[in-house]
C-alpha cells in the first residue's frame, strides 16, 4: 500500500506541476492552452539535450547537475511560453474564444512535429543521473530514491508558486488581473506584462516535470505531452479549474487513485479511472473539489 502511495503521489506531483500551467492561464484569460502538454515534452527533450550533448552530469555531482539543469530548463521553456504568447495567443485576444482555440491547437500541432522533426519519432533514452535502482527503506517497503526527489522537487515548486503568488506584489498584480482586468488596468498594473509573466510561470513549471518524468521512467517520445497533458487538465478540473491549490490538489489526487487502481484493479483500468473521475466531479461537482467561483480566481 504504501509503495502504491509513494508512486502515486510522484506521478500525482508531474500531473499537478503540468495543471499549474493550465489553472492560470485560464484564470487570467480564461483561454485552454492546448499546447501545455507540448512544451512539457519540449522541457524532457531540453534536459536530455543538456545532460547528453552538453555533458552536464560529467562536470557537476548529481544533485547539483539536477538543480542547474532544471533551473536552465525552466528557463528556456519559460522563453519557449512566451514566444507562444506573443505569436498565437496575443494577436488574438480580441477576437472570439474560437479563433483563440484553434491557435492553442494549432500551436499543439506545430510544436508536436518541431519535436519530432528534430529529435526523431522514436523514444529516447534518459541518462541514468540518480539510479533508478537507487532506494530507501520506510516501514518496512523499499522506495526508489529518484521518487522522492521526483515528489519532494514537485512539492517544493508548487510551494514556492503558492508563496509567489499569495506573499509578493506581482503574484498580487496576477491576481488582480484574473479578477478584472480592466480594474487592473485603472490601478496602473500593465496587463500585457502580466499575462506574459503568467506564460512563462507555467510552461517553466511543465519544463521541469518533464525532466523529472524522463529522469524517472528513462525514456520520452515526442508525443507523450498529448496524455500527460490531457491527465493534468483532468486534475485542474478535479481541483478546480483557476485554482492553484485545486490544480495541487488534484493532481496529487488524480496520482494516488491511478496508482491505486493500477495496483488492485488492473493497469489497463488506469486511464480509464482518470475519466471516471472527471465524469464523477463534472455530475456532482463542476466546480471542482475547491471550486467556489474558480472560473473568476487564481
Amino acid at each position: 500500500m504504501l509503495e502504491q502511495l509513494t508512486n502515486g503521489l510522484a506521478i500525482g506531483g508531474i500531473y499537478a506541476l503540468v495543471a499549474l500551467g493550465y489553472t492560470m492561464v485560464y484564470g487570467v484569460l480564461k483561454l485552454i492552452n492546448f499546447a501545455h502538454g507540448d512544451l512539457f515534452t519540449l522541457g524532457a527533450y531540453l534536459g536530455m539535450t543538456l545532460l547528453v550533448s552538453f555533458g552536464l552530469a560529467g562536470y557537476l555531482p548529481p544533485l547539483a547537475a539536477l538543480l542547474v539543469m532544471l533551473l536552465m530548463v525552466m528557463g528556456l521553456v519559460a522563453v519557449s511560453g512566451y514566444l507562444l504568447e506573443r505569436v498565437a495567443y496575443r494577436p488574438l485576444r480580441r477576437s472570439d474564444r474560437l479563433a483563440a482555440v484553434v491557435s492553442a491547437l494549432g500551436a499543439s500541432i506545430f510544436l508536436q512535429n518541431a519535436i519530432m522533426l528534430f529529435y526523431g519519432p522514436n523514444y529516447e533514452t534518459y541518462p541514468d543521473l540518480l539510479s533508478v535502482t537507487a532506494s530507501l527503506t520506510l516501514f518496512g517497503v523499499s522506495i526508489p530514491v529518484m521518487r522522492l526527489v521526483m515528489f519532494l522537487a514537485s512539492v517544493l515548486l508548487m510551494l514556492v508558486l503558492y508563496l509567489f503568488i499569495n506573499r509578493t506584489r506581482t503574484g498580487t498584480a496576477i491576481r488582480a488581473v484574473a479578477a478584472d482586468q480592466g480594474a487592473a488596468r485603472l490601478m496602473g498594473i500593465d496587463v500585457n506584462r502580466i499575462i506574459a509573466l503568467v506564460f512563462m510561470i507555467g510552461p517553466a513549471l511543465g519544463g521541469a516535470a518533464g525532466v523529472l518524468l524522463g529522469l524517472y521512467y528513462g525514456n520520452i517520445s515526442f508525443n507523450m505531452g498529448t496524455m500527460y497533458g490531457l491527465k493534468a487538465f483532468i486534475a485542474a478540473i478535479i481541483g478546480g479549474i483557476g485554482n492553484i491549490p485545486g490544480a495541487m490538489l488534484g493532481g496529487l489526487l488524480l496520482g494516488v487513485l491511478e496508482a491505486l487502481g493500477a495496483a488492485y484493479i488492473s493497469p489497463v483500468w488506469k486511464d480509464a479511472i482518470a475519466f471516471l473521475v472527471l465524469i464523477l466531479i463534472l455530475i456532482f461537482r463542476p466546480t471542482g473539489l475547491l471550486g467556489e467561483r474558480v472560473a473568476e480566481k487564481i
